[in-house]
This record gives C-alpha cells, sequence and structure tokens, in this order.
C-alpha cells in the first residue's frame, strides 16, 4: 500500500509523524488522554445531516481552510471566527476545520474558535495516524473526525475508527477511489465521504460520487467532497440521491462565505 500513495501524501505523513512524536514531548500522551475526559459536550454531527436529509434539505459541511498544497493561500482575509458564524448565518448544517499547519496553514486553535463561535457540530479536517491525536481532537471539542483511507493501512484505520467511537466522535470515512471504498466497508461505517479528488492528478470529477454511492449500503450517509461549485453541481448530487456535502474552497474564495453558502444551496428558500 505505501507504494502506492500519492508523493503529496507520503509528505504529509512522513512530516506528521514527527509533529505527533514533538507534540506527544510536550504533552504526554497520558496527559492528553487525562485532559480529553474533561472536553466540551458532544455535538450531533451526524444526526444533524441526516436531519437535513430526512427534511430534504441540503446537509452542508462548510469548511473552514486557510491554504492546501495544490492552491497555495486561499483566503488571505482569514478570521476563523467570523468565518464560522457567517456560515450558521447561511444555513450551514456542521462546519469543517483544517487543522494541519504545515500544509494547509491551519491549526488546532482554529477549530476551537470556530466551534466557540457558532452552535454547529464540528469535523476536525487533518491527517490522522496516531491515538494521540484522537484523544487531542476530544480537547480541541472536535464533534466528528476524519479518517483518510489512503493514509492509512488497514489495522490502523480499524483501530483509530473504534477508539473514536469510543470517545464518543462521530466518524466520517474519506474514500477516493473504488479499492479504498473496499477497505473502508469492512468497518460498516455510518458516514463514508466521497473526494471526488484524485490524489495524483488532482483533477476532481463529481462522477467519482456517482459512480461510488453504487456500492455503499443505503443506511450509511454519502457525504460528496470537492469540485461543488454550481447550483448545477448540487441539483446533480440530489437528483441521484447525494444529499451532504463537504465544500470549501468555492465558500473560501468569496467575500462573505456564508452568503456564498446561501447562494450555492438555498437561494430559492425564503430564510
Amino acid at each position: 500500500m505505501t507504494e502506492k500513495k500519492p508523493e503529496i501524501l507520503k509528505k504529509i505523513l512522513q512530516h506528521k509523524e514527527k509533529e505527533v512524536a514533538e507534540k506527544q514531548q510536550r504533552v504526554p500522551f497520558a496527559q492528553m488522554q487525562e485532559w480529553s475526559k474533561e472536553g466540551d459536550a458532544k455535538r450531533p454531527f451526524e444526526m444533524m445531516l441526516r436531519g437535513a436529509a430526512t427534511a430534504n434539505k441540503a446537509g452542508v459541511i462548510a469548511e473552514i481552510k486557510r491554504a492546501s498544497p495544490s492552491q497555495g493561500i486561499i483566503r488571505e482575509d482569514f478570521d476563523p471566527m467570523a468565518i464560522a458564524r457567517s456560515y450558521q448565518f447561511g444555513g450551514a448544517t456542521c462546519i469543517s476545520v483544517l487543522t494541519d499547519n504545515e500544509f494547509f496553514k491551519g491549526g488546532g486553535p482554529i477549530l476551537e474558535l470556530a466551534r466557540k463561535a457558532c452552535s454547529l457540530p464540528a469535523l476536525r479536517k487533518d491527517f490522522i495516524i496516531d491515538a494521540y491525536q484522537v484523544y487531542e481532537s476530544r480537547v480541541l471539542g472536535a464533534d466528528c473526525m476524519l479518517l483518510i483511507v489512503a493514509a492509512l493501512d488497514d489495522a490502523k484505520l480499524h483501530a483509530l475508527y473504534e477508539l473514536c467511537k469510543e470517545n464518543n466522535m462521530d466518524v466520517l470515512v474519506e474514500v477516493h477511489d473504488e479499492e479504498e471504498l473496499k477497505r473502508a466497508l469492512p468497518l460498516q461505517p455510518t458516514m463514508v465521504g466521497i473526494n471526488n479528488r484524485n490524489l495524483n492528478s488532482f483533477e476532481v470529477s463529481l462522477d467519482t460520487t456517482l459512480s461510488l454511492k453504487e456500492k455503499i449500503p443505503g443506511e450509511c450517509l454519502i457525504v460528496t467532497e470537492s469540485g461543488i461549485h454550481t447550483t448545477e453541481d448540487v441539483q446533480t448530487m440530489q437528483e441521484n440521491g447525494v444529499n451532504s456535502f463537504l465544500v470549501g474552497e468555492a465558500f473560501m474564495r468569496a467575500p462573505d462565505p456564508g452568503a456564498k453558502l446561501k447562494e450555492l444551496f438555498f437561494a430559492d428558500r425564503p430564510y
């Protein structure tokens, strides 16, 4: 599996291993584990998305992201608290916060600030490779964790998934292709995120979601990620039974992220 990892992912994971080790030098594992027991009450991430779907309304996970390896700086004017409030006003169901610093210019404090500024459930979006990060996520206030199948072997994927559940966090399991989906399904995940971005070429195709969704059990909530830029994109997904969306770049490039969210998903609604 290691040989198949795209170069950028290998680079990110190598750095993440060093980063986690350095964090444990500052705050030992046992201390982080103890602090995690004092975390804020969990907000219902998956339940909110399912509620939106039941109401035949788009469930939008609105992302707070300053930069990316492929795009560089996406948003210069970066105020996570203002963005979170804007998203809530615009009708977001949940928020997603990039906490990787080296490649996405994020950080744990950004998650804490964003969650304090709104009442929306929060996904910690990072490259989770170690149990330490699971406990750290509870300390930061994460309500849901992202586990990227491409970043983990099967044993680590299963162990981290179970640990997240034991710590009362929802889990969004992210896949990019059919091979990764086959590795994810034995978890019996309740949420699968289908990332439409090819990790090797960085090309984006909504057909990735449309083809993989047929291979996912009906009771599993499908979240489409990347490539949602127009109302036509949203309509295409909803017409094919996909009602949950994770969108970042389209909002982050707009002067008012929440207004862009409302325009893209709820322009025909009176609120």
